[in-house]
Parts: C-alpha cells; sequence; structure tokens
C-alpha cells in the first residue's frame, strides 16, 4: 500500500471507565480544533475535572497535539486538572480583601482545613483557592464556599463558618 498522504489517527491511550464517558461527550461534538473549549467544559462538567487521558483523547479526536489542549486547559482558570472537593472555598486576594486581612483569614482555613491554597482535603469534601476579586469590595474581607459569598470575616468567622457547614455536611 502506498502513502495516501492522509494521516491515520492513532489510538489515545485507553482508561476505559473514563475513556467511555469522554467519547460519551464527544459523539455531540464535530472533530473540529475550534471545539476545544466547549468540549473540554463538557467533559469537566462530567469528570469534575479534566484527567490526563480524558485531555489525550480530546487531542486525539480533535487532531491536535496533546500541547494544545494542555495549553487552553492550564490557560483558563475555569478549568482543573485536579479532582476538586464537593464544596469550593474561595478567599478574595484583591486590594480591599488584602488591606482588610484576608491573608489571616486565608492562613486559619489552610490551618483548619489542612491544606494549602489551590489543594483539595484527603476526604474531597473542601478544595481552598485565592480568587483575585469576588466583587464584594464593601465587604472586605470576603470568602465564598461555593456560590455563598461570607463578608468581614476574621480568621474567627471564618473557622466558624466553616464549622457551620461541616456540621450541616452530608
Amino acid at each position: 500500500m502506498g502513502d495516501t498522504g492522509i494521516k491515520q489517527r492513532e489510538a489515545a491511550p485507553q482508561n476505559t471507565g473514563i475513556i467511555e464517558r469522554v467519547d460519551e461527550v464527544l459523539a455531540s461534538y464535530s472533530h473540529e480544533k475550534a471545539n476545544l473549549i466547549p468540549i473540554l467544559q463538557q467533559v469537566q462538567s462530567v469528570l469534575g475535572y479534566l484527567p490526563e487521558e480524558a485531555l489525550k483523547r480530546i487531542a486525539w479526536y480533535a487532531g491536535t497535539p496533546e500541547s494544545n489542549v494542555f495549553g487552553v486547559a492550564t490557560f483558563y482558570a475555569q478549568f482543573k486538572l485536579t479532582p476538586q472537593g464537593k464544596k469550593i472555598i474561595r478567599i478574595c486576594c484583591g486590594t480591599a480583601c488584602h488591606v482588610r486581612g484576608s491573608d489571616k483569614v486565608l492562613d486559619e482555613m489552610e490551618k483548619q482545613l489542612g491544606v494549602k491554597a489551590g489543594e483539595t482535603t484527603t476526604d474531597m469534601e473542601y478544595t481552598l483557592e485565592t480568587i483575585a476579586c469576588i466583587g464584594a469590595c464593601a465587604l472586605a474581607p470576603t470568602m465564598t464556599i461555593d456560590n455563598e459569598t461570607y463578608g468581614k470575616m476574621t480568621p474567627k468567622r471564618a473557622a466558624e463558618v466553616l464549622g457551620d457547614k461541616s456540621n450541616t455536611a452530608s
């Protein structure tokens, strides 16, 4: 057989559980690179994050280098490459929050949870993140747990809010 000039797609690596779920998402998209961000968004919605196997499968499907897919996934803050906790805690580090002590609130949350910003607790209950600005400067310093905003935070109040959330966790 001669070279037809058509490059065959090599099979992507297999982790069947993840691959099957990714393939279900991919089935609703054409093989165009322009679909990359919506594909990443939907796969993350299904899996909760973007594991390496999923990124490789998406690259294979789109016919683009894995480095391109990884580049997009790491460029946008919305994409997560590691599993996230059931609850996402975000500490605002914007100027108003910073000058009013958000660093102390962050320190307390790190102490309470036993993780640093950007990490998830071992029980997968909480992920602790920092954010440039929540947009509630009049309430500084602020933090959110999922979509609920807490203002005028102090380390003590942050620990109390976390304690209240822990006690109501299912």
